[in-house]
């Protein structure tokens, strides 16, 4: 689950690219700008409904996995469906569903704890640590994706690279394209994308109700 909003790695197949050819300070204000209208348009919504894919790969460790998941996201709140597992984070606290070990956790978040990842920082992670300049773009699907490529400043950081797709007619985020020095790649692709949408009063409320056996485990 951390992986995922770390984005630890990645590997997209890449079709018909051009190489965006402009000189270092240039680069870097475009992919600022690209970035920073990112950022805008996602705060510009009330809430955010996302169906993603997620695949991870290793060739060395015969790695390669694929799974879905969906994430609601109004504000800091959000609604998260990964890999049979439920996160609902209503502003305070995180409450993990475990469904197959019918279990609840309950935990606090720190949002001054950087380690402390949450699917709404998918659209601000890369504001510290990196050093960004723009990448390739290619047509994929019928839209127009520009890569924006992230560079770790730090040189203990895991990662090697992280590239941000985003498709250029909308200014949202279509994938995330990670590349770890151990030769792992991750790639989250939007597979929907919605917003605005009419939302239940509890969507980010946790109701124990629902959960009649589950063991509730208080970890703060």
């Amino acid at each position: 689950m951390k992986n995922l909003f770390t984005i630890t790695a990645v590997a997209f197949f890449l079709v018909a690219f051009n190489t965006v050819d402009v000189n270092p300070v240039k680069e870097k204000n475009a992919a600022k700008v690209l970035l920073d209208k990112v950022v805008a348009k996602a705060k510009s919504y009330k809430n955010m409904d996302i169906d993603f894919k997620y695949a991870i790969n290793n060739a060395k460790e015969n790695i390669n996995q694929e799974s879905k998941g969906t994430v609601l996201l109004q504000g800091n709140k959000y609604h998260l469906s990964f890999m049979g597992i439920t996160k609902i984070f209503d502003g305070k606290k995180i409450y993990t569903i475990v469904p197959e070990d019918e279990e609840v956790t309950i935990s606090n978040h720190d949002e001054n704890d950087a380690n402390a990842m949450s699917p709404n920082k998918i659209f601000t992670f890369f504001k510290k640590g990196f050093k960004y300049s723009m990448d390739i773009k290619q047509p994929v699907a019928g839209k127009t994706i520009q890569y924006v490529k992230l560079t770790p400043s730090s040189v203990v950081d895991k990662r090697k690279e992280i590239l941000i797709g985003i498709d250029t007619k909308t200014n949202h985020i279509y994938n995330l394209i990670e590349v770890g020095k151990n030769g792992t790649k991750t790639t989250l692709t939007v597979s929907s994308f919605k917003f605005n949408q009419v939302l239940a009063k509890n969507q980010f409320t946790f109701v124990k109700a629902k959960y009649p056996n589950y063991y509730i485990n208080k970890a703060d």
